[in-house]
């Protein structure tokens, strides 16, 4: 009777076994499989079943691979040329710890306008701090903004929330937020706000340092890219702890924009745009995907094939985006408090999440001097833990190339020179 109960048992896993490869469309005719199976009195070996189901998924595997590949041939990028060694390689120069999760977290912001107010304002919603310390050079709007933030107490978690124009307020700080400078203007480019901007951050970056010494540096302040590489020097800081909110925000944008188009979840849209942060930033097509689906040469439910050139429609959209927001309310503000959010969140909880944000490049994807620009970068309680080896097309590096070439020679103008 045992004997018929166990056999029982196989017979039905083995069932069930043939069912599953038949849903997963591995197994065209299940009963034919029934058939030979009983034939053969069930003479089978243990892990049968297991060997089923694993040469399926096995299948399924090689099938997803080789649809891959000829996608990746289709769009002319050589796999086997531009596969990294390791996934993430340090920047040269950065001091890396031990990893650590804080449990009492204190966050600077420098500059309580509409973004700085945004920042702290989604970082606090999302209870990621223990302490916030707000400084500005306009006192009124200062206090104005801290007893605002302080009658919505009973709604946030228990937080000490703290302001001065003196920046002594900020001392012992995680991370420094920095979203002070002048207002971009309508039609102004990013590259435009740089010589008001370098004078303002050497009073600001000095006195950061000079409380925290141990601090992250996170620039938002446009133009990012040459604001992080001033911040840098004149921090002294380590590379790994200075970092520009970069294109997280343009990539957000770009999978917005995808998910609406195929209709789902802007969670399930993968994929980059990297170098600067404005007119000259590089969208990764080679590597976007949607649900794991590459988008590069894909064609949708009208037939409509999703090449370079019709992909580069999405990417002007997100370029033009800001813009958009800019003429429309007079400045952007919610958008970037969020993607700032996401960042602080990464860094204070070490969580390792990559993010395109903009970091010393020098010594990455053909770049070799000193410019920051976005790629993607590990974060964690360290700063930036690595930068991820893309395996990017021959265009895209050159692109990349291009966009650091714009951003050096804006330095060699500028007032830090």
């Amino acid at each position: 009777m045992r004997g018929s109960i166990v056999s029982l048992r196989r017979v039905f896993s083995i069932m069930l076994t043939i069912w599953m490869s038949c849903f997963l469309g591995h197994i065209r005719k299940p009963s034919s499989c029934l058939r030979l199976l009983f034939r053969s009195q069930l003479h089978l070996r243990p892990g049968f079943t297991l060997s089923i189901l694993n040469s399926s998924m096995s299948n399924r595997q090689d099938e997803g691979l080789s649809a891959f590949a000829r996608r990746m041939h289709a769009s002319g990028t050589n796999l086997e040329q531009h596969t990294p060694n390791s996934i993430f390689s340090r920047i040269p120069g950065s001091e890396i710890p031990q990893h650590k999760i804080k449990h009492s977290a204190k966050v600077t912001v420098v500059g309580v306008g509409n973004v700085g107010m945004a920042c702290a304002q989604t970082m606090l919603s999302a209870g990621l701090l223990n302490e916030l310390a707000l400084v500005d050079v306009l006192e009124d709007r200062l206090q104005g903004e801290l007893l605002d933030l302080q009658h919505s107490a009973a709604f946030l978690p228990r937080v000490k929330i703290v302001a001065d124009t003196d920046y002594g307020v900020s001392a012992d700080s995680d991370i420094c937020i920095v979203t002070a400078g002048a207002r971009q203007r309508e039609g102004e480019s990013r590259i435009d706000l740089l010589d008001r901007n370098v004078n303002l951050f050497k009073k600001i970056i000095p006195e950061l340092v000079r409380h925290s010494p141990d601090t992250i540096l996170l620039i938002v302040s446009n133009p990012v890219d040459i604001l992080a590489y001033v911040s840098w020097k004149l921090s002294g800081l380590p590379p790994n702890r200075v970092i520009g909110s970069g294109t997280n925000l343009d990539s957000s944008r770009l999978r917005s924009l995808l998910a609406d188009k195929f209709e789902v979840s802007a969670l399930n849209v993968h994929g980059y745009i990297i170098g600067e942060h404005g007119d000259n930033s590089v969208p990764l097509w080679s590597s976007l995907s949607v649900a794991n689906v590459p988008v590069l040469n894909f064609h949708d439910k009208k037939g409509v094939q999703y090449n370079k050139e019709t992909l580069e429609e999405f990417h002007k959209a997100v370029v033009k985006s800001a813009y958009e927001v800019i003429r429309l309310k007079g400045y952007t503000s919610w958008a970037i408090g969020f993607s700032v959010a996401s960042i602080v969140k990464s860094l204070l909880r070490d969580q390792m999440h990559v993010h395109p944000v903009s970091v010393l490049a020098n010594s990455f994807y053909g770049i070799d001097y000193d410019v920051f620009l976005s790629l993607p970068a590990q974060l964690g309680s360290a700063g930036v833990l690595g930068i991820a080896n893309l395996p990017i097309t021959e265009d895209e590096a050159q692109r990349l190339q291009n966009s650091a070439k714009i951003l050096r020679g804006m330095l060699d103008k500028s007032k830090m020179q």
